[in-house]
């Protein structure tokens, strides 16, 4: 696809997410149902971190039980992981942070990339690369609100996906910034209900924040 595909594909998947899931799944077993979970709730979209040894098992599985969620994979810091999980049947990928190599990976596997930025230099950087759709991570350390404000007026055709701090108590504020086309967080799946597998209790609570989000 091309870089406009690319934007495509990413602007209405995650205009449609409003929120997107930031997912550690520790045992590959429990994948499928955290995201029909997750997916009862109302998500479009989730984000599978590659943080833990049963994320490529995880994303597979997943990938077969519900094509019809969008399956991102995310914290990519090797080249070589864009192929990996392309195969393992993720439609997208994030990173914390990104260097040259890693975008150039993401062009190479022809998969559409959320690269992470956290200063002005750095977003003008990606935009050059045709990456007009960004993560702000650490969000709220690198200015959050403040910081998106600022980012608008001279780089009005950049996108956000404000990760790190986003809660319940900031996600209407980040919502309402013009640059920011869904927020990313953890807070959806704590890993108390997970290990408990309370997928009922995520699933409410999924309702509860995109009613939040969306008032």
């Amino acid at each position: 696809m091309s870089n406009e595909a690319h934007y495509s594909y990413l602007s209405t998947t995650l205009e449609k997410a409003v929120i997107l899931p930031v997912l550690v799944i520790e045992s590959s077993e429990e994948a499928v149902s955290l995201a029909q979970a997750l997916f009862a709730g109302g998500c479009t979209a989730i984000e599978v971190t590659l943080r833990s040894q049963a994320a490529l098992s995880a994303i597979e599985k997943i990938a077969r039980a519900l094509p019809e969620l969008a399956l991102g994979a995310g914290t990519l810091l090797e080249p070589a992981q864009f192929e990996q999980v392309k195969s393992a049947g993720a439609s997208y990928a994030l990173s914390p942070g990104t260097t040259p190599r890693l975008s150039q990976a993401a062009i190479d596997a022809d998969l559409p990339y959320v690269p992470a930025a956290a200063t002005p230099s750095e977003v003008l950087v990606l935009r050059e690369q045709g990456f007009k759709i960004q993560k702000l991570f650490p969000a709220t350390v690198v200015g959050g609100i403040d910081m998106l404000k600022s980012l608008h007026a001279p780089i009005s055709d950049v996108r956000f996906c404000p990760t790190g701090g986003v809660s319940l108590d900031n996600l209407q504020t980040f919502l309402s910034q013009p640059n920011v086309i869904c927020v990313g967080g953890s807070w959806l799946a704590p890993k108390n209900l997970v290990a408990d597998k309370k997928w009922d209790e995520i699933t409410k609570l999924v309702e509860s924040s995109l009613s939040k989000a969306n008032s």
